[in-house]
């Protein structure tokens, strides 16, 4: 049986609607994923009370431009929220920097901010969940990012949500102060972590995410999302996941920039629970951790393998140009 909930019931917390989280999108050249994205954001119940910034970054080469102008002649067209800016970029600056930039940009003047990508499908509740978690936690010093996205398995609680040390990134959402603290700066980061935080930053060595400031080093990758972990990570930040995810990720058949070759198959059913159980006692809950670390050690070979074929073939590549 599941131990008894330390939580405090939430029966309507409705934001303001002047205080609702701005929605920042970052789109490239998938038109299919990125018409998904929209359709379902479209359907969510404060859609038309939500102002969207759409972030759309330069083609890399004359090959993906009409694929970018594609993406971009349709974002021309959307409607269905309070407003609608869209911010193009003339150069590709991968979509790393886009997102540092835009979110840093959007959540200075707003104070809050919801991030999506172009391949994230999301459940008609959550903005509604984004808002009232921003809401519910916004004076929480220990609470540093809310995720929509959960692990695709069963997790033995009554609660709707939990606190956690790891992020998600498929649909999340901050506060300015906050962000304010993240910092893209790998070799002070390498610096500042002994080995006892490099275990515990992979969840006690269940899942290698510190491979991710490896390849970032060395220039074999080039990503943001492990930096805004380690910020959250270094000052004792929480994470609120929900239990059933309020996100799916269609970007998982080789689109994406990050998502080739995917370990994680994201076939889960989207949460339509409308109102939520937030929970007051802010730490780790070390019950759903452990029962967390079993899915995540079974990820961790297939990983493994996949970093050190794509380095072989990155030293492979490099040493034939040389």
């Amino acid at each position: 049986m599941p131990r008894p909930p330390n939580i405090y019931k939430i029966m309507y917390i409705m934001p303001s609607l002047n205080k609702l989280a701005p929605i920042a999108l970052f789109v490239y050249n998938r038109l299919w994923h990125t018409c998904q994205t929209i359709n379902a954001l479209q359907k969510n119940k404060l859609s038309s009370e939500s102002e969207l910034f759409i972030f759309s970054d330069g083609a890399k080469n004359d090959n993906v431009s009409p694929q970018v102008k594609e993406v971009r002649d349709y974002i021309r067209t959307i409607d269905g929220f309070k407003k609608v800016t869209i911010i193009e970029q003339d150069m590709n600056i991968g979509l790393a920097k886009s997102i540092i930039r835009g979110v840093t940009k959007i959540v200075n003047e707003y104070g809050r901010i919801i991030v999506l990508e172009d391949d994230i499908v999301t459940s008609p509740y959550f903005l509604k969940f984004m808002n009232e978690s921003l809401a519910f936690y916004e004076n929480e010093d220990k609470v540093w990012h809310i995720s929509g996205w959960n692990y695709p398995i069963y997790l033995n609680t009554e609660n709707d949500i939990y606190l956690f040390r790891l992020i998600q990134t498929w649909g999340w959402a901050t506060w300015k102060k906050q962000w304010s603290f993240f910092e893209k700066n790998t070799n002070k980061l390498m610096k500042e972590f002994s080995n006892d935080d490099i275990k515990r930053f992979n969840v006690d060595n269940t899942h290698n995410l510190w491979h991710q400031v490896i390849l970032n080093k060395y220039k074999y990758s080039d990503t943001w999302g492990v930096y805004w972990y380690a910020t959250i990570f270094k000052n004792n930040g929480m994470c609120v996941t929900p239990i059933v995810s309020f996100v799916k990720n269609i970007g998982l058949d080789g689109s994406g920039q990050n998502c080739k070759d995917p370990f994680i198959k994201d076939n889960i059913t989207l949460n339509h629970k409308d109102n939520i159980t937030f929970i007051t006692n802010v730490k780790e809950d070390n019950e759903i951790v452990n029962q967390i670390k079993p899915y995540l050690q079974t990820t961790y070979k297939s990983v493994f393998v996949k970093i050190i074929n794509k380095l072989s073939r990155l030293i492979l590549k490099n040493n034939f140009i040389k």
